[in-house]
């Protein structure tokens, strides 16, 4: 994708939730993992890269003391649809007797985290929460639930706030969709 076809594509898009929304959603997030982390010592978890602005604007948040690191998992590698999880990075901090709580930009369909999910346990994680900025209104039972979760999201392909489109606008503060009458942005 060339920077003009990326200009492109956020100039047509939907705002969904503006930069204030988004961080007044974490901010309650941050409230609410307070009050359920903060005498429990746990590893916050980033599914990159999608996690990682959610993170980096949470993190700060929580004032208590915690572990970070990171896992990298992904299904869509520069495509709008899911495939096949390819496992790209595991945490370099051992998962076992460790309350996890992983950080993730959005659950969608659920495969991925529930998949994270189901391997912190087999590496030995007592417990095992996810905490989202987004959670998509899919119609559709997920395979998992996020214990956390900052803001819903129409059924509709999103980017911005660590969310891409073929690789580009995870950086924006805000929330975009692609418009409703075209699904899949021109290539």
């Amino acid at each position: 994708m060339n920077p003009e076809h990326a200009q492109k594509i956020l100039d047509t898009a939907d705002l969904i939730c503006d930069a204030e929304t988004v961080n007044k959603a974490i901010h309650q997030l941050a409230i609410r993992i307070t009050a359920d982390y903060q005498h429990r010592f746990p590893l916050m978890l980033t599914v990159m890269n999608g996690g990682m602005m959610f993170a980096g604007q949470l993190l700060p948040q929580l004032n208590f003391p915690l572990q970070c690191d990171h896992i990298h998992v992904s299904r869509y590698r520069m495509n709008t649809q899911g495939g096949q999880l390819e496992w790209l990075s595991m945490p370099s901090v051992s998962i076992s007797g460790q309350q996890v709580l992983l950080l993730d930009d959005i659950l969608d369909e659920g495969h991925t985290l529930n998949a994270i999910k189901q391997e912190l346990f087999k590496m030995g994680a007592v417990t095992v929460a996810c905490a989202v900025l987004t959670e998509k209104l899919t119609n559709t039972t997920k395979p998992i639930q996020a214990e956390y979760v900052g803001l819903t999201l129409p059924n509709r392909f999103v980017f911005g706030c660590g969310m891409d489109i073929n690789g580009v606008w995870r950086n924006l503060p805000a929330i975009y969709a692609i418009p409703q009458d075209n699904t899949q942005p021109d290539h």
